[in-house]
């Protein structure tokens, strides 16, 4: 039976966001395990909807997804504001955190694909720790080059082999957005969620922000700091970009209600 939650959403800057918490996410997902049907998860920040911005095929990707999470205050905020107040961040770390802890307990098998070279191996270890009972049942680290068509059948093969039931992708966004869509139908596993970053906090190899900077919407800030060599110039076009075009769909959506307003007004 098909969940509905799943298809309830909040249009941002045209990325269909889901509006879930936490639970409803896991149980959509166990839901699709106990189907055995096929989907991708797309854990969905700001910074996946302003690349869609500028990729039509990337926007339809989050569109088309199983479940497109709001990871990030910014979305939740934006659900809320458009009449979704039960909506609560679905951070991919969380996610994965209460789908490992799940999946100890009802043995869902784990497949962890991305990641450098060795991280992988790390999750598994520190998850397979922390959650005892965890069946992880294979990794994969991919080169950082586009692979081989060859090299990309032998990748499916190695997963199918293995019969996940969750296939946890790690290639960063929007590569492991990409990715999940173009192997939707190949690999066999009843939900591939891509996590990014996720596998190098799990694995203890990155920090991740204390919990009130997560919650006030600073995450990005305390990345930034973290690592401003590599992300400042993402986050120097993100941000200014999204506060600019949210404020221009609110001007244009407050514009469109005042003649209406102002119909209803003179009706009465």
């Amino acid at each position: 039976m098909k969940d509905h939650r799943s298809d309830d959403r909040t249009d941002i800057l045209g990325v269909g966001v889901s509006a879930i918490n936490l639970d409803d996410a896991v149980a959509i997902i166990e839901g699709w395990i106990g189907q055995e049907t096929r989907n991708y998860v797309c854990v969905t920040g700001v910074h996946g909807i302003m690349e869609s911005r500028s990729n039509e095929t990337l926007r339809q990707v989050y569109n088309r997804a199983g479940m497109s999470t709001p990871d990030g205050m910014p979305l939740v905020w934006l659900s809320r504001l458009r009449g979704k107040p039960h909506v609560q961040r679905v951070y991919g770390p969380d996610l994965m955190r209460s789908l490992t802890k799940l999946s100890a307990l009802r043995g869902y098998r784990q497949f962890y694909y991305g990641g450098a070279e060795g991280v992988a191996d790390k999750l598994r270890q520190a998850l397979v720790a922390g959650y005892p009972g965890l069946e992880v049942v294979g990794t994969l680290c991919p080169p950082f080059r586009q692979l081989t068509d060859d090299e990309d059948a032998a990748v499916v093969g190695a997963i199918n082999a293995a019969r996940p039931d969750i296939v946890w992708v790690g290639l960063g966004a929007p590569k492991q957005e990409l990715w999940m869509a173009s192997h939707l139908g190949r690999v066999e596993a009843p939900v591939m969620i891509g996590v990014g970053a996720a596998f190098d906090f799990l694995a203890g190899l990155k920090p991740q922000a204390p919990l009130w900077m997560q919650s006030s919407g600073l995450e990005w800030l305390f990345r930034l700091c973290s690592e401003p060599r590599r992300l400042w110039r993402r986050y120097a076009k993100i941000v200014p970009g999204f506060l600019f075009l949210v404020a221009c769909d609110a001007l244009r959506g407050a514009r469109r209600s005042s003649p209406a307003q102002a119909r209803r007004s003179a009706s009465r």
